[in-house]
C-alpha cells in the first residue's frame, strides 16, 4: 500500500510540475484548490476551486489537484478537527458531532450552530493551508524548473 501511494503521489507531483504556465499561476491555482479542499464541503470542492481559480487568474488544473489534500482516506478525521476547532473559536457551537451524517444536507439538518462550527474550524485550517501550498508550490515549480533548465543548457553546450 504505501508503495502505492509514493507512486500516486509522484504521480501528481509530476503532472503539476508539467503544467504549461507560470509558477506564480500554478502556486495561485494548487492553492486555492487546497483552500477549498481544506473546507467540510465536500460536494463542492471542486466547483468552488475551479471558480476561486478563475477569479484569482490560477491554474484550473492545479485548483482541481489542490482539492486532492483532503480526500476519503482522512475525511472522517478531518471533519471531526473541523468541529472542534470550528467549537473553540464559536462558543456557541455545542451540537454533538455525528461521523455517520457527513453529507452537507444531513449537517443543515443538525443545525446551524455544528455547520458554523464546522465551516469556521475549516476556514481556521484552510487559510493557512492555502497560504502553505503557494509557497511551497511556488518555490518547488521554480526550484524544479531552473534545475531542469540548468540540466538542458549543460547538455547542449
Amino acid at each position: 500500500m504505501q508503495k502505492g501511494l509514493k507512486r500516486l503521489i509522484h504521480y501528481w507531483y509530476l503532472r503539476l510540475i508539467r503544467i504549461q504556465a507560470t509558477s506564480h499561476h500554478i502556486a495561485l491555482g494548487l492553492a486555492v484548490g487546497v483552500f477549498a479542499g481544506l473546507l467540510p464541503i465536500v460536494p463542492f470542492q471542486i466547483a468552488v476551486a475551479v471558480t476561486l481559480a478563475l477569479i484569482v487568474r490560477g491554474n484550473k488544473i492545479a485548483a482541481v489537484l489542490g482539492t486532492w489534500v483532503i480526500n476519503p482516506f482522512n475525511l472522517v478525521p478531518f471533519y471531526v478537527m473541523c468541529y472542534y476547532i470550528g467549537k473553540t473559536v464559536v462558543p456557541f457551537a455545542i451540537q454533538p458531532f455525528d461521523c455517520t451524517r457527513l453529507e452537507i444536507t444531513c449537517m443543515f439538518e443538525l443545525g446551524w450552530e455544528l455547520c458554523t462550527a464546522m465551516i469556521v474550524g475549516g476556514l481556521v485550517v484552510a487559510v493557512p493551508g492555502a497560504i502553505i501550498a503557494y509557497i511551497a508550490a511556488y518555490k518547488g515549480i521554480t526550484l524544479y524548473r531552473k534545475r531542469k533548465t540548468t540540466q538542458t543548457t549543460s547538455k547542449v553546450c
